[in-house]
């Protein structure tokens, strides 16, 4: 029997919400065409960055509307690790949705996988669902569907799910912060 969460009072299955992920997704793309490259071995610094190459082209990803832990906090390494796993189920094939530039020449994205199977993986939800990211609000403005984040953080912290369980965590962006 699938589980079944409650936000508000509407009642969400995960099935359901991933139908609206992939509705997302393709509002996301706008008409755009996907991106498809391979991500890099050992590429995958942590929960929210990545390096992606498609022939000589290779671009560094930053997700849109997350922000994962740091490597040296709590939770960092199980962030980046969960991202792998994920990925690795794309046989290392990544859509790239790009939206902008960040200050760093980062491609600011919205990423996704595809199974063997045919379903996707919204990588920016789920990881922010899995609680391995948080909903990071003050960037996620230019993201296609900044809603999907929101309910992704509220099942997680529902089901207290990665970062959610870990007592006195700290925000990235408070973390990063404090340690300039």
């Amino acid at each position: 029997m699938p589980a079944v969460i409650v936000i508000g009072l509407v009642a969400i299955s995960p099935k359901l919400f991933s139908k609206q992920i992939n509705a997302a997704i393709d509002a996301a793309a706008g008409g755009q065409n996907t991106e498809w490259y391979r991500v890099l071995e050992g590429s995958i610094y942590d929960g929210d960055t990545l390096r992606v190459e498609r022939g000589d082209q290779e671009l560094k990803i930053r997700f849109c509307g997350t922000d994962s832990p740091e490597i040296e906090q709590p939770g960092g390494i199980e962030a980046r690790d969960h991202l792998r796993s994920l990925v690795a189920q794309g046989d290392g094939a990544i859509g790239v949705v790009p939206i902008e530039k960040d200050r760093y020449g980062r491609t600011v994205a919205d990423l996704f996988v595809i199974r063997p199977d045919g379903s996707e993986i919204h990588l920016n939800s789920q990881m922010v669902m899995d609680g391995m990211a948080y909903h990071y609000k003050k960037y996620s403005g230019s993201c296609p569907q900044p809603d999907v984040l929101v309910r992704a953080e509220e099942i997680a912290k529902e089901r207290l799910a990665g970062v959610w369980a870990i007592p006195n965590t700290q925000y990235p962006w408070n973390y990063r912060k404090k340690n300039r």
